[in-house]
């Protein structure tokens, strides 16, 4: 097994800040753009009046279904190519600055059914760009931590990106599309034409740009040491490379690869989580819509706090343990919701759900670096994005099974729960390294 080591031992606050500022503003650019509010927009005005047998929604899950092919065949390939230090920083401008102009351009597509089309490509391409963007940012870690720090880092990134979350959709909801009528939000902005919604989108492209320039300015790249060969120059040619690093690195640890499988599929749970709640939330147990915006903000924030709390655990007993640990509290808290109803019910087994999500993907994130070799942590971590993407039906299929086999929406739990259940099994057999005592 490799330690974690650091190619930046001494590291200003003021860089691990900005490194995770762009978390701050990306997990909120996703959303408003994919979740919440521009998805909706698409689906509910512009769509409206489609004609053919096809809704707007079907065409939203396949322009997101081809983005994130896009990622799957893309990440690896990014992956390679930032395995130097000194491409990593480039790489994450250029893929900031796509998901920047992609999302201001939202603000021509108007509430007719003929932009459709250009909606679902603009949601799609902010999608695959802000995941593409996570590998170098991911791979950014070891230059900011050491093997004592890493996991606090970790959880500070995801932590503080749940809270950008809860942020920009309490100022998009309430400057730009709370109310009825011609007028909405505090700014009192024009509803016709979706006015207001294509406002907002202009507020998130800069929002983002201004917390992503941080990162760009203050984390260190360093220069290249030698000149890179001709024939390594080209974006593709980082194929043939891919294939040589996949299998010098089952060579070196088979259990990265056994990593990389258990981690695809406990994160797609989670995904699960996140993506069926609020349904779930409405449809079962009798929350109203209105509160569910309220619900999605306050599991967001204790989302960031478990994150946070699971990031210092990390550095003190290891990351499986805190992965394996979160897992299986949610697996119970996920049974024993089964068996209750109610708002009340809801509010509280939902929360202890978001609770164990923090820590369980800050220490997931965590653990690939610890378990990647030196200097190949951008080739791990385009592995690990692809690998996520691989398995992004497993969730949504046993979700969708076990309502049909039992016949009530609140199966739907039992199908999170087995796949929750099938990622903490699989990480049971990896093997991690040990704890790098203090020096």
């Amino acid at each position: 097994m490799s330690e974690l080591t650091s190619s930046a031992p001494t590291v200003r606050r003021s860089q691990i800040l900005s490194w995770a500022v762009w978390d701050f503003g990306s997990t909120g650019l996703n959303a408003v753009v994919v979740t919440f509010v521009f998805s909706i927009y698409l689906t509910n005005a512009v769509g409206d009046g489609l004609p053919g047998e096809i809704s707007a929604t079907s065409w939203l899950g396949w322009a997101l279904g081809a983005a994130g092919l896009a990622v799957a065949l893309l990440a690896p390939l990014t992956g390679v190519w930032v395995e130097t230090p000194w491409r990593r920083r480039r790489a994450l401008a250029a893929l900031s600055v796509m998901s920047v102009v992609s999302t201001a351009a939202m603000s021509v597509v108007r509430e007719d059914w003929r932009y459709l089309a250009l909606g679902l490509f603009l949601v799609a391409a902010t999608s695959a760009c802000n995941d593409l963007a996570s590998v170098p940012y991911n791979a950014m870690l070891r230059q900011l931590s050491t093997p004592r720090t890493s996991g606090q880092i970790s959880g500070f990134g995801i932590g503080l990106g749940y809270f950008g979350s809860v942020v920009l959709l309490l100022v998009v909801y309430f400057g730009f599309v709370s109310g009825d009528g011609d007028h909405t939000g505090l700014l009192n902005l024009p509803s016709a034409d979706g006015q207001n919604v294509r406002a907002a989108m202009i507020f998130t492209a800069v929002w983002f740009a201004l917390l992503a320039l941080p990162v760009l300015i203050l984390v260190p790249s360093p220069k290249p040491d030698v000149e890179v060969p001709a024939e390594a120059r080209g974006f593709f040619s980082g194929y043939r490379k891919l294939w040589t690093e996949i299998r010098s690195e089952w060579r070196r640890d088979p259990h990265v690869v056994y990593y990389l499988i258990a981690s695809a599929v406990f994160r797609d749970g989670l995904t699960g989580v996140f993506a069926f709640g609020a349904v779930l939330g409405v449809k079962v147990y009798g929350v109203s819509s209105a509160d569910v915006l309220l619900f999605g903000v306050s599991a967001s924030i204790i989302a960031a706090i478990g994150a946070i709390i699971g990031g210092y655990l990390d550095d003190k007993i290891g990351a499986k343990p805190v992965i394996v640990g979160s897992l299986a509290s949610m697996i119970v808290v996920g049974l024993i919701l089964m068996t209750l109803s109610g708002v009340l019910a809801f509010w509280i087994c939902g929360l202890l759900l978001c609770l164990f999500i923090g820590p369980t993907l800050s220490a997931a994130r965590t653990l690939m670096l610890r378990m990647s070799a030196e200097g190949k942590e951008g080739v791990a971590f385009g592995l690990y994005t692809t690998t996520g993407r691989a398995v992004s039906y497993l969730a949504p299929v046993m979700f969708s099974t076990f309502i049909a086999i039992f016949g009530t929406d609140r199966a739907g739990i039992g199908g999170l729960v087995v796949v929750l259940l099938a990622g903490m099994l699989a990480m049971l057999v990896v093997k991690t390294p040990g704890r790098v005592p203090a020096t």
